[in-house]
């Protein structure tokens, strides 16, 4: 079994640690489908294949594809596709066939769910059944969005096309020759299970102390007591899809389909992901409700380690099982394995790009080109955005009590620009996501607890930022209590920025305001997998040379020169802002269209 896959059989195993009983495997596999009925466990495999499967990357995979980093793996195939070898047969970002392998599950599993004996006692049964069913149509609407994103498109004949929208199962007997949905079809099944998910799930799992809280179509099924409410719907089940996941899945789903790329083709507006997005929002209390330590939550160690089993924390909407092991698969050390400079035993695989960071404003906030930044190119890593140290190692941060060095002329220093195979080749080292105190020495291995983050508030507050003001403008609140404007400046001044002129500056403008967002959206969620899906579905250039910076010793001063540096061309077609459907299913039916460009280019 592939390392990926045991990572997320074993996610799955501890993200579901309190319920592990429903999903102990059955002894053997060659079974008839009746036996479900009697059988819970079964039934709970095909809901937990939904699990095992999130179409979420457990660590930084897609940003070296953009212009925020590179990566100095040759080998990988991200970075291949970026540079040219992106095809409808060779496609490193494809949903297709898992996604609709978990949607094949699900179906069968909705199908069946009435029918299932969850448990002796008729009330038990019927939550059991809601709960179970709930879950099922909110991940069947989680992986449709993953398949829109990634192979939704304009075909030749200048439709808005989706995938084939299968709300029942195949089986051997069936037509599988289907014909793709429109994309606003497919939006429509997304939202319609978002529905009945509502209809099904609790906001939150967590125990309830008084009887008189039970809902009251429980109570009127005979629950009797909060422990009865709690057996299904308590916090013995956190880490489950939960209704206010459910709700962010939606804010993301009106993103994706009011952007430049699909507007064209649907109905959804930014007026609609605004109020997606702020109902989400408002039940933390709006802009007061940003965690002031949101930014930086990879690193909140204390807080890490003591997390109970499915908690979260305020910056954390949704995540993953803890895990610590030092295992080459495991989060406990994988990243900082990865990613730590060569001096610090690290394979520096992701190296941000000048591009990122010529991103991150001054302390004034102010871009770093504006007349009146204090930006000094003598001097580029002072008085900047915090964010940037928090972020990214570049030449003179301190990191583990050592001092890298990333300059070429420093003839013992491995983590000089292009040194050897393990070095940088922008001249910067990833750091966010990595936590200090581990060590990949693998003579003295410390591994510590990650988790895997499927869906930061941060997020969601600017996908609100984003939909509002292009809505309503940067101060336009429609009918909410907050706009972009105050959503950005909440999310500035969390990371340092107090005195935010260049703000206010933008909040009587939406063009520029706009560009303010994306950039803020850029730098909060930078290797986080978002830009590349953000660059596209805003139809921005994404053929923008990833640089670098090359620093050499001034052997009288030794101060450092500083030369920018071309790394990387970045070779993407115009129709590639569409994913293709997988050239394989093309050639099996007939009824599949391909999106326009990627039939060119393949036949």
């Amino acid at each position: 079994m592939k390392a990926k896959n045991i990572f997320l059989f074993a996610a799955l195993s501890m993200t579901l640690a309190s319920c592990s009983d429903l999903f102990e495997p059955a002894q053997e596999n060659n079974r008839n489908l009746s036996q479900i009925y009697n059988e819970p466990t079964y039934a709970q495999g095909l809901l937990g294949y939904g699990y095992a499967m999130l179409p979420y990357n457990t660590k930084s995979v897609t940003d070296i594809a953009t212009d925020d980093a590179v990566s100095n793996d040759l080998s990988n195939s991200y970075l291949k596709m970026a540079t040219g070898t992106w095809t409808a047969a060779s496609d490193p970002t494809s949903q297709w066939t898992n996604r609709r392998a978990v949607i094949q599950y699900l179906n069968i599993f909705l199908e069946n769910v009435d029918l299932v004996n969850w448990a002796k006692d008729p009330v038990a049964k019927q939550m059991y059944c809601d709960s179970r069913k709930g879950e099922a149509y909110a991940l069947r609407a989680l992986h449709m969005y993953f398949l829109l994103m990634n192979h939704g498109g304009w075909t030749a004949d200048g439709k808005l096309m989706g995938v084939p929208n299968l709300t029942s199962s195949e089986s051997p007997e069936d037509d599988f020759n289907k014909p793709r949905a429109t994309f606003q079809e497919c939006l429509d099944q997304i939202y319609n299970d978002l529905d009945e998910a509502a209809k099904y799930l609790p906001l939150d799992y967590k125990d309830l102390t008084n009887d008189a809280d039970i809902p009251a179509k429980y109570k009127e099924l005979g629950a009797q007591t909060a422990g009865d409410y709690n057996r299904v719907f308590g916090v013995l089940m956190s880490g489950r899809i939960s209704g206010r996941i459910a709700e962010a899945i939606r804010s993301q789903v009106s993103l994706l389909a009011a952007s430049p790329a699909f507007a064209r083709g649907t109905n959804v507006d930014y007026s609609k992901a605004a109020d997606d997005a702020a109902k989400v929002l408002d039940r933390i209390g709006g802009v007061a409700g940003l965690s002031p330590t949101g930014n930086a939550w990879y690193m909140q160690k204390n807080e890490i380690d003591k997390l109970g089993t499915g908690i979260c924390p305020a910056e954390i909407l949704w995540r993953g099982s803890r895990t610590n092991g030092a295992d080459d698969w495991d989060l406990g050390l994988n990243q900082e394995a990865d990613n730590f400079p060569p001096s610090l035993y690290g394979k520096g695989r992701i190296n941000p790009t000048q591009n990122l960071v010529d991103a991150f404003p001054m302390a004034n906030g102010m871009p770093i080109d504006a007349p009146n930044s204090e930006y000094d190119a003598t001097k580029p890593y002072e008085n900047r955005d915090p964010r940037l140290d928090l972020y990214i190692i570049h030449n003179g941060s301190t990191y583990k009590d050592k001092t890298i060095k990333t300059d070429i002329t420093t003839a013992s220093n491995d983590d000089g620009l292009g040194k050897v195979t393990n070095s940088t080749r922008t001249g910067y080292y990833m750091k966010k996501l990595l936590r200090d105190d581990c060590n990949p020495n693998p003579n003295s291995k410390n591994a510590q607890y990650h988790y895997p983050v499927y869906i930061r508030y941060t997020e969601i507050f600017l996908n609100y930022a984003e939909a509002a003001n292009e809505a309503w403008g940067p101060t336009g609140k429609g009918s909410h209590n907050y706009s972009a404007y105050d959503v950005i400046k909440a999310i500035r001044h969390r990371a340092g920025i107090t005195d935010d002129t260049y703000l206010d500056e933008c909040s009587t403008n939406k063009e520029k305001m706009r560009e303010l967002i994306r950039n803020e959206r850029r730098i909060e969620l930078c290797f986080e997998n978002k830009r590349f899906a953000d660059l596209r579905r805003w139809l921005a250039p994404m053929n923008e040379t990833a640089t670098g910076m090359q620093i050499t010793i001034d052997p009288t001063t030794s101060t450092p020169i500083y030369k920018k540096i071309d790394v990387e061309e970045r070779k993407y077609e115009d129709y590639m802002y569409y994913g293709p459907i997988p050239q394989s299913e093309i050639l099996k039916w007939s009824n599949l269209v391909q999106n326009k460009g990627w039939e060119v280019k393949n036949n």
